[in-house]
């Protein structure tokens, strides 16, 4: 591995305006191996950097778990945290509107530890950006151990908060400026997470498409076979005054805190001992309830695997003169597992589904692990441990392109990016972090911002410009957004052989104003294009470029890459030349939009 004194040397060599030969010099996106991270309704009153340096949404609560607050092990009740989480998000959220708001969904939350009595829980939310009536606040929670003052994580959550003004009107709410590094990175990746919620509900329909349709179970040798029937749980609640929110409506924590006790309840019938909650798969409130309704709480495990079963819970309302039929205010599904004395998760019963709507049921638990499984994996990923490479799936495919985008958004909100040569309009930027040394190259260009985002989000033309690339294949179509490509590189590796690389490309149109337009580009696997002997198969993990509109008809384009010490390695051995290849390559790049600009405007015309 790159030792950071040869790195740092490296460095100083760029910062002179000597740039080795053959840096980086776009590689096909690292085709060296780059890879990777009384107010009005909607005024602020206070001003960026108030409250001591603080973002002025902030807020932070902390309490101390009493027994009253636990369940049979003397640990913190999901439910309990729930309401907790979702108060100091409210209180988040109203700090920036000015005016009363209400939770439109929570997402996925994954617990990492339990709680116990005498610990405190910390928690911290701020709003991470405000769309138009809408907006996210992140929530970090932790525990602190007041006799040890062990500090630990405990889970990261993500609401979506609307905005109440008053009847009839529609709240507009003032854009959020962010001020650190990293208040900017939840700003940029928070209009994906929002892309992600709403696809959520097509995203289930196409899983349930292509989940097999005969229903096979799982054989496990020795397991207790118990009907899903049996774990059906049905309960009902009347919505008190103590269970209102300051506006009257049902508060969303009690809602969540109810569904996570019959969902528990539903997941102890199935295995006759007391589990624990691990993880919840977005809450998404499809209307209000008031103080008066009845909640008529429904859960049922829909299947159980080896160590975990998912238990799905909705919740219900009608008035007390049920003039109307039930109104569905709520779904989530929840994951469990049952752990032993020494915290090791124990086996399940097998799960019979009841036919029609229970094979349904079960299918799409199925899907949803294989999800989770595939995401935690992309999380994960490390360095010199697993490929960089994701296995493509095409049930997982919003993730896989979120993450995609997430990670090039993340590395352009990064600071301290420092000028390492500027020739004419070109300028090379670095950026030295942990392993990775960044480059970004940027110039100003006479095109529109969205001529230039259509002619670089081709890879089939790249060839046109960069010299580094022989061709580029479009295998799969994915949606408008996005598509997989499999490149061929002019370039060989240190094998003698030219290299190839299968790239998903993810395109994004700005979600507001100053929002630039992205095309990130990663290495996925795929079955139909196996590593060949005749190329060495390359990777990249975060690379791309992003537009930003300066004009009518001008544009700030720049391109970013990380390269990874393999790659840094390769750099080292060719110091002795001396090369402007980044500035001759992006030189050609601006010939290739020039040249083409008045074509693509034709077309559009004629479209």
């Amino acid at each position: 591995m790159l030792s950071f004194f040869w790195l740092r040397c490296l460095l100083k060599m760029v910062k002179g305006s000597i740039v080795p030969e053959d840096i980086l010099s776009f590689c096909c996106d690292g085709l060296q191996g780059s890879t990777s991270c009384s107010r009005e309704p909607g005024e602020r009153e206070e001003a960026p950097g108030a409250m001591g340096g603080r973002s002025p949404t902030e807020v932070q609560m902390s309490q101390l778990v009493l027994p009253c607050h636990t369940n049979h092990r003397g640990e913190l009740s999901a439910g309990q945290l729930l309401k907790w989480i979702d108060t100091a998000a409210c209180l988040s959220a109203e700090r920036h509107a000015g005016c009363p708001c209400v939770t439109a969904s929570m997402d996925d939350i994954y617990f990492e530890h339990t709680i116990s009595v005498g610990q405190v829980v910390n928690i911290k939310a701020k709003v991470n950006r405000a769309f138009n009536s809408s907006m996210e606040v992140g929530i970090q929670v932790s525990y602190e151990d007041l006799c040890s003052g062990k500090h630990c994580s405990i889970c990261k959550a993500y609401a979506t908060f609307v905005a109440q003004g008053p009847p009839g009107t529609k709240v507009k709410l003032k854009p959020l400026a962010p001020q650190t590094e990293e208040e900017k990175i939840e700003h940029s990746i928070a209009a994906e997470r929002r892309r992600m919620r709403l696809v959520h509900k097509d995203t289930l329909k196409d899983l349930l498409t292509r989940s097999p349709r005969n229903t096979e179970l799982e054989t496990r040798d020795g397991s207790v076979v118990v009907p899903a029937e049996k774990t059906r749980v049905e309960s009902v609640e009347l919505v008190l005054p103590p269970h209102a929110n300051h506006q009257g409506n049902t508060f969303g924590g009690q809602i969540m805190a109810w569904m996570e006790n019959v969902a528990t309840i539903a997941a102890s019938r199935l295995c006759h001992a007391h589990p624990t909650l691990r993880a919840i798969e977005m809450f998404h409130f499809r209307g209000p309830s008031q103080v008066g309704d009845r909640l008529v709480l429904k859960a049922i495990v829909n299947n159980a695997f080896k160590n975990s079963m998912e238990v799905g819970v909705c919740a219900e309302a009608y008035d007390q003169e049920m003039s109307v039929s039930r109104r569905h205010i709520n779904s989530a599904f929840m994951t469990f597992v049952v752990l032993d004395e020494e915290g090791r998760p124990r086996t399940l019963p097998m799960v019979v589904p009841q036919p029609g709507d229970g094979e349904r049921r079960y299918r799409e638990a199925s899907a949803r692990k294989k999800i989770r499984l595939d995401r935690k994996y992309v999380v994960s990923c490390k360095q010199n441990e697993v490929p960089l490479s994701v296995p493509w799936d095409q049930s997982n495919k919003v993730y896989l392109s979120y993450n995609n985008v997430s990670a090039l958004k993340t590395l352009v909100a990064k600071a301290n990016w420092a000028l390492a040569r500027e020739k004419e309009k070109v300028r090379i930027y670095t950026l030295e972090e942990d392993k990775f040394l960044s480059f970004r190259i940027e110039m100003s260009v006479c095109i529109a911002a969205g001529q230039a985002f259509s002619l670089l989000s081709d890879l089939r033309r790249r060839h046109e410009w960069d010299r580094h690339y022989a061709s580029a294949e479009l295998v799969q179509q994915v949606d408008e957004d996005d598509a997989i490509y499999h490149v061929l590189s002019q370039t060989l590796s240190h094998e003698n052989k030219p290299q190839d690389f299968v790239i998903l490309a993810s395109r994004r149109k700005p979600c507001d104003k100053g929002d630039p337009y992205v095309v990130a580009f990663r290495s996925v696997t795929l079955p139909t294009h196996p590593a060949c002997p005749s190329f060495t198969r390359g990777e990249t993990l975060c690379s791309g470029f992003c537009v930003w509109p300066e004009g009518e008809e001008t544009s700030k384009v720049a391109y970013y890459n990380q390269a990874t010490p393999g790659y840094l390695a390769y750099v080292t051995t060719n110091v002795a030349g001396l090369s402007s290849d980044f500035c001759a390559t992006f030189e050609a790049c601006e010939r290739f939009l020039l040249k083409n600009k008045d074509n693509l405007i034709a077309r559009l015309r004629d479209l």
